[in-house]
């Protein structure tokens, strides 16, 4: 745990470096700001970049040895085209944005960088010579098209500071590090549409691991509108993608420093990476690779102590051996809206085309961890469409997943979570309901628009589609009909894992 300590000597700066590999926090008074370095480390650092310097001549490809120096001389120099194409190659004391995304705008900020979170301003400390630098504005969320949720997240103003000032009580004087870091920041809001899980994903996480992935956890992440509980949420996630706690912005008042920054996510789709977009090429099942890491240091604990429980229970665990010779569908459970209504008689079809059935009833309060180790062990998931689908994520590649898509909801199903199947090389199903198997029908008869004409609502905007077909319609599954699907995902799983599933 690092401690940080504020003051030393009257008139002295104090500067509390935080450096990768070290036995934690080095405090250094300094008389004057700015940063530097000690011979001794020049020194070391000319060694080590011969030495790189030779390695990149015979095997561009081996950059991630490269990389962490680059980053500590240069600044981001070949991730640039990856994270903000049109701020490609900025030199340093610049603020540059690209705002040509549709989704997102980012920031990149080279120099001397130094956050200021009661005036909600990231400064670039710089020489102000140039009096055409202008500051920018930054909203740090991936939903830029959305005016109504942007207009509650957070704006980072980004000011050019001039570094030559150096009288007693100016701003700069005010402004001196706290903590001190080698490695780079990127600033993100968890504001938003935060609190449902498919938002949380796509709108965060994903573009987390898309916007840092290359920095290999060197990147400290500083949190604007920043929820404890999120950190508590996905902690395991995010401390595979840095090596240092996240900062909170508004929460935490000391002076963050850093000589790089990049502020605002780069999204790419609906629950994806796009992989032509990714330096190195990483794909959806890197993200996934990324959530292995995160979460089975927990399952193994977890798995231990049922073993421990199960040794004094005869019996049961030659039970449990003899079901894990049976296919494992979950059934992904709902209340309230898009509830499966008959899904007892669900469970008693599955079993017996062949399943071990689990239901699986998430909510707020439920550890990560846990359904991940449900879904991971699994061999095909049913669900209806919602945000909960967004737990797809948590699937085998090759394993199977069924949508079962309400009426009026089609564009959205496939949108969200059949394409991102796809992508994520899983077998998907989508099961598009018949009238009758709707509460929507019972409601309002078979000639209804509602029933008859569903698109003739849902073109009017999200709300409409919200309000009727995903707030007030339940499910009741016609089984004889969903018997086919039911049987391709267990054939299809038989046939995966070969004889160990011919027994049931």
């Amino acid at each position: 745990m690092v401690q940080y300590q504020r003051l030393i000597k009257k008139g002295e700066r104090l500067r509390v470096s935080v450096e990768e590999g070290g036995s934690g926090a080095t405090a250094v008074a300094v008389s004057g700001g700015g940063y530097f370095k000690s011979t001794k480390q020049k020194f070391l650092s000319i060694i080590f970049l011969s030495f790189l310097c030779c390695c990149y001549i015979f095997s561009f490809s081996s950059f991630s040895l490269l990389d962490a120096f680059n980053r500590e001389s240069e600044g981001f120099g070949p991730y640039e085209p990856f994270i903000a194409p049109l701020c490609s190659g900025i030199p340093n004391g610049t603020i540059c944005c690209d705002r040509a995304g549709f989704r997102s705008d980012v920031c990149i900020m080279k120099g001397d960088v130094r956050t200021h979170s009661a005036s909600s301003s990231v400064f670039l400390y710089t020489s102000l010579k140039n009096k055409s630098k202008t500051p920018q504005k930054v909203k740090p969320y991936t939903r830029k098209w959305e005016t109504s949720v942007m207009q509650t997240v957070q704006e980072l103003n980004l000011v050019y500071r001039d570094d030559n000032s150096s009288l007693s009580g100016n701003e700069h004087d005010n402004n001196i590090c706290d903590v001190l870091y080698d490695v780079p920041a990127v600033f993100f809001s968890t504001g938003g549409y935060t609190g449902n899980v498919y938002h949380e994903f796509n709108d965060g996480i994903i573009p987390l691991f898309i916007t840092s992935h290359h920095f290999n956890r060197k990147v400290v992440f500083v949190i604007v509108e920043y929820h404890s509980w999120w950190v508590t949420k996905y902690g395991d996630i995010v401390s595979q993608l840095s090596d240092y706690p996240p900062v909170d912005f508004n929460g935490d008042n000391r002076t963050h420093c850093f000589k790089e920054a990049i502020a605002g996510l780069r999204i790419h789709d609906e629950l994806t990476v796009g992989s032509s977009l990714m330096l190195g090429n990483k794909t959806i099942l890197d993200f996934r690779n990324v959530l292995d890491r995160a979460y089975w240091p927990r399952i193994r604990g977890l798995i231990q102590d049922e073993e421990i429980e199960a040794a004094n229970k005869t019996g049961k665990r030659i039970q449990e051996d003899g079901l894990l010779k049976r296919p494992k569908l979950v059934i992904l459970s709902r209340n309230g809206s898009r509830e499966i209504l008959n899904e007892n008689d669900l469970v008693d079809l599955a079993e017996e085309i062949g399943f071990f059935v689990e239901v699986l009833r998430p909510d707020k309060t439920t550890e990560l961890a846990k359904i991940y180790r449900c879904l991971n062990s699994s061999d095909a998931m049913v669900g209806v469409h919602g945000a909960a689908m967004t737990h797809l994520l948590f699937l085998k590649p090759r394993t199977v997943l069924i949508q079962i898509i309400p009426i009026g909801t089609e564009w959205a199903a496939e949108t969200f979570y059949g394409g991102p199947a796809k992508k994520m090389k899983l077998k998907y199903i989508g099961y598009k309901i018949k009238p009758k198997e709707s509460s929507l029908y019972d409601e309002y008869g078979n000639d209804d628009p509602i029933i008859r004409d569903p698109k003739s609502f849902t073109r009017k905007g999200w709300e409409y589609t919200k309000k009727i077909y995903l707030e007030r319609q339940n499910v009741n599954l016609d089984l004889k009909r969903f018997r086919k699907p039911l049987s391709r995902a267990y054939d299809f799983s038989v046939k995966r894992f070969g004889p160990v599933y011919s027994i049931h």
